[in-house]
């Protein structure tokens, strides 16, 4: 996995033959107080201080506001930014709103003093031993590795960003990872920025008041909401228009939302992974995406093969798409069968080679896949002008690539 320069939580360094995980903690000992002793290790990227239970660090002092200050790194360094606190926050002494923070800096937020230890934890990365990950199944070396990258990254909170093709199974992961996190029974909410409206992106992201605008008849939970303590997925995040860019970033920043036609600052407690199909270093440059979000999306960054690429997996996908099919009890496919799926350059991926199986299995008769069940796009008919296909049902366009 490359090398991201960024303010990242985590970044995933290659090192032949090795892959190591460097994982940035925040350790903050409580020096004085109530707490004195009682230590905290949190790997976010943003972590929030005060007395309600719904910070990241809850603090057991009247004089500690209800959100009394952040935490976030930026750029490599950490920051403490006071929440307009009723008593202030204080670093080595001086009161300030917002401060870098070094090794062995000591915060007092009321009567409780904090030392801040940045840690830094290495881990190997190895290929997993197993050939499955959540539903997502592979033997090849490609997937070998990144089953061994998201075994280690489940159980953080760390920010993901999935790339690959289309059908490449980019939820299949975001839901994986989620299942094996710590927030596994907590929702896992899904938004699709491709398929929402530009108007109704804000409300369905944030929610909305009643009579926020016309048709707001009621207030509604938006999907940080809804997820909150759990995992939101932003598939195909590259679609999202540039207005609305920099409100996800704050999002990111500050873990907290309003909602449209509100003023209340509502905190969320969620783990974000996105995911797209563009390259986004390509849309930056052309200032379609802005890199600061690029960034913050980034912390880990799983790049898909195509599943041209890990023809190895074929035959095991095959398998696993029969044994879950619940359409017809099939044995398997013809060994003729079985070189045309290995010889096709799969356009679709993974989610075209589930289509085929099942379409088969559906269509077929005998007790194995045969050539005829196949319906393959040949890759002439992807190549075609769409005018050509104006006015041909689907039945047709079909049974024009059938293979």
């Amino acid at each position: 996995m490359p090398n991201q320069n960024n303010d990242a939580t985590l970044k995933i360094f290659t090192k032949e033959p090795v892959k190591t995980l460097l994982l940035k903690k925040v350790k903050l000992v409580i020096a004085k107080g109530s707490m004195a002793g009682k230590e905290f290790v949190i790997d976010k990227g943003l972590l929030r201080i005060g007395s309600k239970k719904e910070n990241d660090i809850v603090i057991a002092d009247d004089t500690v506001s209800r959100y009394h200050a952040v935490i976030e790194e930026k750029k490599g360094q950490y920051v403490i930014k006071d929440l307009d606190s009723t008593n202030g926050t204080f670093v080595d002494g001086l009161r300030v709103s917002e401060a870098f923070l070094n090794e062995g800096s000591i915060i007092r937020l009321g009567n409780t003093e904090l030392r801040f230890i940045p840690v830094e934890e290495k881990i190997e990365l190895t290929p997993s031993k197993k050939d499955r990950f959540g539903d997502i199944v592979g033997k090849s070396k490609e997937m070998k590795e990144i089953f061994g990258i998201l075994e280690k990254i489940s159980k953080t909170d760390a920010t993901v960003l999935i790339t690959g093709e289309t059908g490449t199974g980019k939820e299949l992961v975001a839901k994986a990872i989620h299942e094996n996190s710590l927030r596994s029974k907590k929702p896992f909410v899904v938004i699709d920025c491709s398929a929402i409206a530009r108007n109704l992106i804000e409300s369905e992201l944030f929610g909305h008041e009643k009579g926020a605008f016309t048709g707001a008849v009621s207030t509604r939970h938006g999907a940080f909401e809804m997820a909150n303590g759990g995992t939101i997925f932003l598939d195909e995040v590259g679609e999202l228009e540039p207005d609305m860019q920099p409100r996800l970033l704050r999002v990111l920043e500050a873990r907290e939302i309003k909602r449209v036609g509100s003023t209340n600052i509502i905190p969320v407690d969620v783990r974000i992974i996105a995911a797209t199909n563009r390259e986004l270093p390509a849309e930056i440059r052309k200032n379609r995406f802005r890199e600061d979000l690029f960034y913050r999306l980034s912390v880990i960054n799983i790049n898909l093969p195509q599943l041209r690429d890990r023809k190895d997996d074929i035959s095991l996908l095959i398998d696993y798409f029969i044994k879950t099919n619940k359409t017809r009890k099939v044995k398997g496919v013809a060994k003729e069968t079985l070189n045309i799926l290995i010889n096709y350059s799969w356009p679709g991926n993974v989610r075209e080679l589930r289509n085929v199986i099942e379409r088969a299995i559906a269509l077929g008769a005998s007790d194995y896949i045969e050539p005829k069940d196949l319906i393959l796009i040949k890759p002439r008919a992807l190549e075609k002008d769409t005018a050509d296909l104006s006015g041909k049902t689907l039945e047709e366009i079909e049974k024009s690539a059938i293979i």
